[in-house]
């Protein structure tokens, strides 16, 4: 597979570096595994108070207070229309930080991380249509499983959710995986 992977640390200078190991958290949302690249998760919490926003789209389940920073949620099982779980116990919330915007997502477990060479990761399915597949950058094998690689970019800028969720100066972005 010929596709970039950019490294975690910004390079000296303006050229790409290639990463021959890109690192995923992994989780689930219904029956279906998925994975973030690491460097946008910010960090993975348990639960807490939801406080709702009349008008909202439907898949932001609202805001939390974490620390002072006011964040929004969006519930990937809504977002995917996926029923809700009753036994939420491993229910976990996953800060993640794009576009210098701090968001949470709602996944029913997180699983692991874990590595995969360049090798492992295939391109997203092209013969699906529109934006909705867009917001994937790749596939990879777990198990005997497909895990579905997230592109948080667009998937905030697809789904409009980045006009709902303010920039926060709480850190600055680092560069994502491209399989491109």
């Amino acid at each position: 597979m010929s596709s970039p992977l950019l490294a975690g640390d910004q390079p000296q200078s303006s050229e790409k570096v290639l990463r021959t190991e890109v690192k995923v958290a992994t989780f689930r949302v219904g029956s279906d595994f998925y994975a973030i690249d690491i460097l946008r998760i910010k960090e993975i919490i348990r639960p807490i108070k939801v406080t709702t926003v009349p008008n909202s789209p439907l898949a932001i389940e609202g805001v939390i207070n974490l620390r002072g920073a006011v964040i929004p949620v969006i519930d990937l099982r809504k977002r995917f229309a996926v029923a809700t779980i009753v036994d939420g116990r491993a229910t976990r919330i996953v800060i993640c930080l794009v576009f210098r915007r701090l968001f949470a997502l709602v996944v029913d477990e997180v699983v692991e991380v874990r590595s995969y060479g360049r090798e492992e990761l295939q391109p997203a399915p092209k013969f699906f249509q529109g934006q909705e597949t867009d917001i994937f950058l790749g596939v990879a094998h777990r198990a005997d499983d497909l895990l579905m690689i997230l592109d948080l970019e667009r998937f905030l800028s697809l789904s409009r959710m980045a006009e709902f969720i303010p920039p926060s100066s709480a850190a600055e972005d680092r560069p994502a995986i491209s399989l491109l």
